[in-house]
This record gives structure tokens, C-alpha cells and sequence, in this order.
């Protein structure tokens, strides 16, 4: 089992830029099996970033992102202010695998990944639920590299299974469940 996050306003979409965000909702995922666990709500912020202009994503379309830091730049991201609006994002997502948004400033990817979570922007549209799907069948069925990564971290880890609650989601496990 992983868990994700995602930025979203509604529990339902991935609507919202990481930075900005005044909710952030966390799942455990396993193959086949999804279930809620923690909702986070944040102050609402100002964006200072270079994205600040810019609109969200008006695609489908899903990037994950993978940086590579110098020494220089990993100093200056650890150094950040206690007032930063991403602080306490961090905090919240300790123990997460992966975060969907709607988009995330450069800085931010860079935390995100220096803390171990896969920063994944996603385009207008994608659901909370329909990623969750997509999640679930790359534990499955593999496809997704980062999924595999952390399905090999958490058994290395040996993580115990949680058990499944009546509270989750049903999530597919096979391409033949979309008939």
C-alpha cells in the first residue's frame, strides 16, 4: 500500500496548484482498494512564484516531473523561511508517495522530490478517483515507474498491509473492468 495526495478544492478534482492549495487529501492505495485517510486544510495564500500568471493546465495531459539539483540549489531549498507557504504542505505529506496538482512551481518540485514525493502535474479534467484507478492498476499490472519504485520501497520496508475498511473504494485491477 501507497499513499497519494492530490490538490484538490472538491475531493472530487485535482483543481488546484500546489503552492496556492488550501486543501490537500490523502488516500492509501492498494491494488484494487482505495480508502481516504487524512484531509488537510491550509490558509489561504498569495503565489509569489513564476507561476503565479500563469493559468492551470487546459490539457488532458499528465506530466511527472524528475529534476536532477546542484549542491548549491538543495542549500538554498533547505534554508527556506518558516513562514514559507510550503512548509507546512511538506509537513502534511510525510509519508506520501506521490502528489497530483493541477500545477507546481519549480521550487516546490524541487522540495517535493527532496522529501521523496513524486511531484505529478496533471491536466484540467482528471479526477481524484479516475487517478486512484490508474494508480491501482500500475500496483497491479505495473506501467507507471514511479508506482513501481514505491511498491519496491514499501516491500523493502516491509510495510504491513492495512486492512480494508468498509470506508474505501473499490479501485480496478485489471483493463478487462473497464466493460
Amino acid at each position: 500500500m501507497i499513499k497519494i495526495a492530490f490538490a484538490s478544492s472538491d475531493q472530487v478534482n485535482v483543481d488546484l496548484h500546489f503552492g496556492a492549495a488550501n486543501s490537500l487529501v490523502v488516500y492509501d492505495v492498494s491494488p484494487g482498494y482505495a480508502e481516504l485517510v487524512s484531509v488537510g486544510e491550509f490558509a489561504e495564500v498569495n503565489m509569489k512564484g513564476e507561476n503565479r500568471f500563469k493559468s492551470l493546465s487546459d490539457t488532458n495531459e499528465t506530466r511527472i516531473i524528475d529534476l536532477h539539483m546542484t549542491p548549491e540549489e538543495i542549500e538554498r531549498l533547505t534554508n527556506k523561511p518558516p513562514e514559507d507557504k510550503v512548509v507546512a504542505k511538506l509537513e502534511f505529506l510525510k509519508g506520501c508517495t506521490a502528489i497530483y496538482a493541477a500545477s507546481i512551481g519549480t521550487s516546490s518540485i524541487k522540495r517535493l522530490i527532496m522529501a521523496g514525493i513524486q511531484p505529478i502535474i496533471v491536466g484540467t479534467g482528471q479526477t481524484v478517483e479516475d487517478l486512484l484507478n490508474e494508480v491501482s492498476l500500475a500496483l497491479q499490472c505495473g506501467g507507471l515507474g514511479w508506482v513501481e519504485r514505491a511498491r519496491a520501497k514499501a516491500e523493502r520496508a516491509r510495510i504491513a498491509p492495512t486492512p480494508v475498511s468498509a470506508r474505501g473504494k473499490r479501485l480496478m485491477t485489471s483493463i478487462d473492468e473497464l466493460e
